[in-house]
């Protein structure tokens, strides 16, 4: 028992900062615009489980990916990293992101997919990659022991579960966020979250190349 809470606590307080789905709360309503409610509260379920399935793809088939291909984690870094900049600048120029827009706009509204880029890089992008690789690659001492492997394991899939309950919740309940805010209070925090989110992805971008280099 003592394994599966270490575990659980160890994966759900390693990515949930990381994840911070109510830090991307209004991203996912920025990037939703024009969209209808129900479609929303469909998406965001979506959005949930296919970070789930990234993060648990990412845990236990990363490091065996990274051998396979012979990439290195700075690397799957600088590329993620620039992913997650190229994002935050389009929601930061975006002109027209309100879904108080008219309804012609919002019939032409284009068409945003539940995995990209809702899932990746919005929700799960490469910090939370990376460290999910890199629980996966801890391997508890004795590895023979398959009670405590197994422990360890059913520890990390419930905090993954609790990862995805979170994004879930975050997502579901975000216009209640946007009816706190105004429209012009929320459109306020998302161009200077996208900014943020900008600068994230640049750091990221750095961090991977001082890792290569050895430039600090």
């Amino acid at each position: 028992m003592n394994g599966i809470v270490s575990a659980f606590l160890l994966t759900f307080a390693g990515l949930f900062p990381i994840v911070n789905p109510l830090e991307a709360a209004p991203f996912f309503l920025g990037l939703t615009a024009g969209l209808p409610s129900e479609e929303r509260r469909v998406l965001s379920r979506k959005v949930a489980v296919n970070g789930f399935a990234l993060l648990l793809g990412s845990m236990v088939l990363g490091p065996w990916m990274l051998e396979v291909f012979g990439l290195e984690l700075p690397v799957v870094r600088i590329a993620g990293g620039l992913v997650v900049a190229a994002l935050g600048w389009k929601l930061l120029t975006q002109e027209q992101w309100s879904d108080h827009a008219a309804g012609h706009q919002a019939e032409s509204a284009p068409k945003v997919g539940s995995f990209y880029p809702l899932t990746m890089p919005l929700t799960v992008g490469p910090g939370s990659m990376s460290v999910a690789i890199t629980i996966g690659s801890r391997k508890p001492a004795g590895l023979t022991r398959l009670p405590e492997l197994a422990e360890r394991a059913s520890g990390a899939l419930l905090g993954l579960i609790a990862i995805g309950i979170s994004i879930y919740l975050a997502y579901r309940f975000a216009p209640n966020i946007a009816r706190l805010l105004g429209e012009t209070g929320l459109e306020v925090l998302v161009r200077l979250s996208a900014f943020i989110l900008m600068c994230i992805g640049i750091e990221i971008v750095w961090n991977g190349y001082s890792m290569l280099t050895g430039v600090h």
